[in-house]
């Protein structure tokens, strides 16, 4: 009969044999492309969570490399992967998904997951986040720097304004009539709005025309709805907020530096990505909000951000690391800490469930709009030859702002040239 060794030494000499396998053999190697689409020290906290990572994963090593924007990122991945040094795993678009898939370049987690806790996390997450990820019934993208498109406007701005500090604008109407109070109360040094139409036109559209009650694409990819008259109508607004009311510049205002000009206080309200909250909350010298974007006939903003993903060309054993590696990162715990520190949401109902997300919310309520807007959110536009579809989509929209094309021109040149591009993948 075998003599049992006590439990204290056999976990001793298991991880020793552990440590000598990973010694023997080496760690896995992992490389990891993201993103940064905002200002801020984000690399800092990637970082810091990879390294604890692998703190507590000796047998996984990850080159996390920061690879620009959104479109930088999928460039750089996608030129590696042609170059023969296909990253394991990266963060890219949610709406890069068709791009990818037409390239056979990422693998579904349906077909990666082995156990029934996988399956739980990968059943985790909150739906509204997943419908960029997901494509016939399979998952391919994972949530994780995930955002709404929300309003942040100025307390102190409103009252000198005589505008209830307290009360965002509820809809359209409202927007444009407090805009206008604010840049005429400022005699003319401040603006009452501003709404980027540079880095992700189309994206700001999008909540726009969503509000007014329209999708702008099939849920298959091979179908757009640009020149639908809510769309054009939607557009209209949009241009209206300058021309009309006098309450937005009628130049191109920029993605880039649209949370200085706020912090600066050259404009009473914004929209623009709830990843720049934390920025905003340590920069501000002035008391500010967070709400919901205004409605038109409902509710709405697109969701955003990018998502996990993992790559065809990699053996089974870097892509089972690359599944821990993602676990972890979207675990509760990790997707608190993250929220807390960007702005991004918690993507799973779980994180806003830890001590310390909820406690940062009941301190901190601004942090929750962005999750509650989820419940009046629709998937980011994705089609088959996105960038091409999106590009003249974002040409009509700064064509319209800059006074270069009428919304109804420019939105028909848009779906003109987004048919002929989506013409062959028609199902």
């Amino acid at each position: 009969m075998r003599a049992r060794l006590p439990f204290a030494l056999s976990a001793l000499t298991a991880g020793l044999l552990s440590a000598g396998q990973v010694a023997a053999n080496g760690p896995v190697e992992l490389t990891m492309y993201y993103p940064v689409a905002v200002g801020g020290a984000l690399t800092d906290v990637v970082d810091d969570l990879v390294n604890e990572f692998e703190s507590e994963h000796p047998d996984i090593d990850v080159e996390a490399i920061y690879a620009g924007n959104y479109d930088d990122t999928r460039v750089r991945a996608m030129s590696a992967m042609e170059a023969g040094d296909t990253p394991q795993l990266s963060v890219m678009f949610s709406i890069d998904l068709y791009e990818l898939l037409e390239q056979d370049a990422i693998v579904a987690f349906d077909d990666l997951v082995e156990s029934d806790e996988e399956r739980e996390w990968l059943d985790s997450f909150y739906p509204g986040l997943m419908e960029n990820g997901q494509l016939d019934g399979k998952t391919y993208g994972i949530p994780f720097q995930r955002s709404t498109i929300v309003l942040f406007w100025n307390k102190d701005a409103f009252e000198a304004a005589g505008l209830d500090p307290e009360t965002p604008p509820e809809n359209w109407e409202q927007m444009a009539e407090m805009a206008a109070t604010v840049r005429e109360a400022s005699d003319g040094e401040q603006w009452g709005v501003m709404v980027p139409s540079t880095g992700y036109p189309y994206w700001m559209f999008q909540a726009f025309a969503f509000q007014n009650g329209h999708r702008l694409m099939s849920e298959d990819g091979t179908e757009v709805y640009f020149d639908d008259p809510a769309a054009i109508e939607a557009l209209e607004y949009w241009v209206s907020l300058a021309n009309e009311h006098g309450a937005m510049p009628d130049d191109t205002i920029e993605w880039g530096t649209l949370r200085q000009n706020f912090i600066e206080e050259s404009t009473a309200m914004m929209w623009h990505t709830t990843g720049n909250l934390s920025a905003v909350r340590s920069e501000a010298d002035f008391d500010f909000g967070v709400a919901m974007l205004p409605m038109k006939t409902q509710r709405g903003s697109p969701t955003g951000g990018g998502n996990f993903y993992i790559f065809e060309d990699t053996t089974e054993e870097e892509q089972q690391a690359a599944m821990t590696f993602i676990r972890w990162m979207t675990a509760p715990e990790r997707a608190a800490a993250w929220s807390i520190e960007t702005g991004y949401m918690g993507v799973s109902p779980a994180a806003y469930e830890t001590e310390a997300l909820r406690d940062y919310v009941a301190n901190f309520p601004p942090a929750a709009v962005a999750r509650d807007q989820l419940e009046h959110s629709t998937a980011e536009l994705s089609t088959y030859q996105g960038g091409r579809v999106r590009r003249a989509l974002d040409n009509a929209v700064q064509a319209a702002l800059t006074g270069q094309m009428t919304p109804e021109d420019a939105l028909s040149q848009a779906q003109q040239e987004a048919e002929g591009v989506l013409r062959r993948y028609a199902r």
